[in-house]
């Protein structure tokens, strides 16, 4: 226990910057679906993606066949040849995607002071249990990782380190295309369980909080994930590879952005046709 206990603890210190953005998705899921949902997508997360890539290591399904290198294994957590905190991260990667997804399909009220989600609870609560939403935050959370794996991929040339490689290589910056399907697919499933499971939970208020522009809060992590990541690309001199990552960036600015305006020019267009009649 001890010795668990010490690795859990090298985990942080060696990641902390995994644990900066675990503590921003906690913070996020407690607030919006409260403690008890926010623990079962945690640990539903966890799991799937855990299970995934201990397969994938072994059979090279859904990722695409793959090896950790455990260098590291003295240092931080490892389960059954995993990095516990590589698992872990897929918590806040498709929760953050789920979320963005969401955004871009709910009707906004948009002001200068604050972004609301206008639907009703019976509404928004259909769009969060669509397959349409779970397809989309597959897309969104491919997105992330065709910016995160091919900097990931050179972890030793900044403070990630070495983790992992392709036997066989890959066609974008090293890594496979299998492995962005298996991001999609992943995502999808951690979704698609997560609310078969949450239909069977009794609805709580515990953690739920309100504060300004929390609609957007959740696009905010998401960014901030891909600007980290963008930002190590530039640093260890991949400009090839850090531009492409900046220009898929710019892209789901650009449609956050879109959607936002639209929202808001829908609300000005319904205010004059109201102040008409």
């Amino acid at each position: 226990m001890f010795e668990i206990l010490r690795l859990l603890v090298g985990t942080v210190t060696l990641r902390p910057y995994v644990f900066a953005f675990l503590a921003a998705y906690l913070f996020l899921a407690i607030t919006k679906i409260g403690w008890r949902r926010a623990s079962i997508f945690t640990v539903i997360a966890y799991l799937i993606a855990f299970v995934c890539e201990y397969s994938s290591i072994h059979n090279g399904f859904p990722f695409g066949l793959y090896y950790y290198i455990s260098g590291t294994e003295k240092q931080e957590l490892w389960i059954a040849g995993v990095p516990f905190m590589d698992s872990l991260s897929f918590t806040f990667l498709s929760y953050v995607s789920f979320e963005m997804a969401l955004l871009l399909r709910s009707p906004l009220s948009v002001t200068l002071k604050e972004v609301k989600v206008l639907s009703d609870e019976q509404t928004e609560k259909k769009l969060r249990n669509s397959w349409a939403t779970s397809l989309l935050a597959g897309l969104l959370m491919m997105f992330l990782d065709i910016v995160i794996d091919p900097v990931a991929l050179q972890g030793e040339r900044w403070f990630l380190g070495k983790l992992y490689y392709y036997p066989n290589g890959g066609q974008y910056f090293g890594i496979t295309i299998a492995n962005f399907a298996g991001w999609f697919f992943v995502c999808v499933l951690i979704l698609r369980v997560y609310i078969f499971i949450e239909k069977m939970v009794v609805k709580e208020t515990a953690g739920i909080l309100n504060y300004p522009f929390k609609a957007l809060a959740p696009a905010g992590l998401y960014f901030g994930i891909l600007l980290f990541n963008v930002t190590m690309t530039f640093l260890i001199g991949e400009e090839t590879m850090g531009w492409a990552s900046t220009f898929i960036t710019t892209l789901l600015i650009l449609l956050l952005v879109l959607h936002l305006s639209y929202c808001r020019q829908i609300a000005l267009l319904e205010t004059l046709l109201r102040n008409k009649s």
